[in-house]
């Protein structure tokens, strides 16, 4: 069993995986007459030929240590998830290596604040919404079509993740 420590979720840390959803540090214009803030372009749906849709989510609690054993990517579209109820969540992402797998020497962990969303890239290797200490509600902008969108992959090893800041 591997231990993975939980970084901070920051835009450049994440950036081989996908977007970062947040406000904090990020470019605006005022709209509405100059009553609003438009935080624009924070993130890109990928619809691969399919449509861009929004739905809702609700994941359960989760406490640590947590244990983690697959993860699954979307290889027509891109994820996003976007809080609703300011609940955080635990995000494990791993780029893909040779055969088409999730590259297990290069898995880690972020810590997502409750105001804080992820856009997964198209073909990025997750783990499924895992909220911590108590339930949350999430915005889910994906690709709705036909094919196949979701591959899963258990994996050689589990890895555990013990506490925040543990490592």
């Amino acid at each position: 069993m591997r231990i993975l420590s939980l970084e901070p979720l920051t835009k450049q840390a994440f950036a081989p995986f996908g977007d970062v959803i947040e406000i904090d540090g990020s470019d605006w214009f005022p709209i509405n007459q100059g009553s609003t803030r438009r935080y624009h372009r924070l993130g890109l749906v990928e619809a691969g030929g399919g449509l861009p849709g929004i739905s809702m989510a609700r994941g359960d609690a989760h406490r640590l240590p947590l244990e983690i054993r697959m993860l699954e990517r979307h290889p027509l579209g891109s994820q996003a998830f976007i809080p609703c109820n300011g609940v955080a969540c635990v995000v494990v992402v791993a780029p893909a290596c040779v055969g088409d797998r999730p590259d297990e020497s290069r898995v880690r962990a972020f810590l997502a604040r409750g105001d804080q969303g992820v856009n997964y890239h198209r073909g990025t290797w997750h783990h499924p919404l895992t909220c911590l200490e108590r339930a949350g509600d999430f915005i889910l902008l994906d690709r709705i079509g036909a094919g196949d969108n979701c591959d899963e992959a258990m994996l050689s090893q589990s890895y555990l993740i013990q506490s925040v800041g543990a490592g």
